[in-house]
């Protein structure tokens, strides 16, 4: 085998060990999950979501970070830094949902795939939540189960993102 060979193969390699790395963001109000209307969110704080989904990406080969901010300009900024970091994002926007035309258009500008997750079911809650401004540009919502939705948002994203490669 010649070198460019040798070289090419290690590339294939490289690529079949890389795991996949996926940006997880959480809006404003979610640092108060366990203490923030138990009978909704669940009792779980943000930190024990996070060690799941962690845990959740070793088992999917892919590499977890997660981030959360109160402030609408902060998640901007990290979707803007998502690009050519990330293969993808899953994104509790939180009330930001409902409201932020600028989030969705930098989801929409950075073009990464990205999955909309909610804890609550937002269409059994008031009215004003029905309506998201970025499920239009992502690749799939999933809401209503709890945690659940953002362990299923993530492997529907690894699974989404892995079906690309093949």
């Amino acid at each position: 085998m010649n070198g460019h060979a040798v070289a090419n193969n290690l590339k294939v390699l490289e690529l079949t060990l890389t795991p996949l790395s996926i940006l997880v963001l959480h809006g404003p109000n979610l640092n108060l999950l366990g203490q923030r209307e138990p009978g909704i969110y669940g009792s779980l704080t943000l930190d024990n979501i996070n060690r799941l989904l962690e845990a959740e990406g070793l088992k999917l080969q892919a590499k977890v970070t997660t981030f959360q901010s109160n402030h609408e300009g902060v998640l901007l900024d990290t979707i803007h830094g998502a690009l050519g970091q990330y293969q993808g994002i899953v994104i509790n926007a939180g009330a930001y949902t409902h409201t932020s035309v600028a989030l969705r258009d930098a989801i929409a500008a950075v073009n990464l795939p990205t999955v909309e997750v909610h804890l609550s079911n937002i269409y059994r809650r008031e009215d004003f939540r029905h309506h998201s401004y970025i499920a239009p540009v992502v690749i799939g919502q999933i809401s209503g189960f709890g945690v659940q939705s953002y362990l299923l948002g993530l492997q529907a994203l690894v699974h989404h993102l892995s079906k690309d490669e093949v």
